[in-house]
């Protein structure tokens, strides 16, 4: 992932992640100083709160599930960007589909993802999760789960790092700051 020329401003000098709009932050940390106080909308105060507070579940169905757990750990630490997992999905706003989707997983899904909350998103995580991957051609297998629930943020490779899961989370972080509550 780090070929990818969108990568390069989250990455710190020193080599270590930084959150994606740390200007941003800095920005009002500076503003709140010298003023005592912020002016602002709750709309914005509402998007700010989604970005910083994304509870997501696994739904981990091969190798990807791997990876995943990766990203909790130490080396990691997804929380200090806002995201802590999650076991139950009506605690959950964000699922992440890790692995091939079989036919007979794929109702178990849709019924996970309509347990959670609004607003939900999902990330897909992986070549099987996100068009079948190697098993593309299988009678079994879903080829994409974007067939089954909407998809959000896709995250390619096989099977994907824990920077490259990171980086989505991160896209999903952004994308709901820039466009505010996803209507589906």
């Amino acid at each position: 992932m780090s070929t990818n020329p969108s990568f390069e401003p989250i990455m710190a000098a020193n080599g270590k992640l930084v959150a994606p709009d740390q200007g941003f932050f800095n920005d009002l940390s500076n503003e709140v100083s010298d003023k005592g106080f912020l002016v602002t909308s709750t709309e914005e105060l509402f998007q700010w709160a989604r970005t910083g507070s994304l509870w997501w579940m696994t739904f981990g169905l091969a190798c990807c599930a791997v990876e995943m757990i990766h990203v909790n750990m130490p080396r990691y630490d997804m929380e200090r960007f806002g995201a802590a997992p999650r076991a139950s999905p009506r605690q959950s706003d964000v699922m992440i589909v890790a692995g091939t989707l079989c036919n007979k997983m794929a109702p178990a899904l849709r019924k996970v993802y309509d347990q959670m909350s609004n607003p939900k998103y999902v990330i897909s995580m992986g070549s099987c999760a996100n068009g079948g991957g190697y098993y593309h051609y299988s009678y079994s297998v879903v080829r994409g789960c974007d067939r089954i629930v909407p998809v959000d943020i896709y995250v390619p490779g096989c099977p994907p790092t824990a920077e490259a899961l990171l980086y989505g989370i991160m896209q999903l972080q952004r994308k709901i700051r820039r466009v505010g509550t996803i209507e589906r």
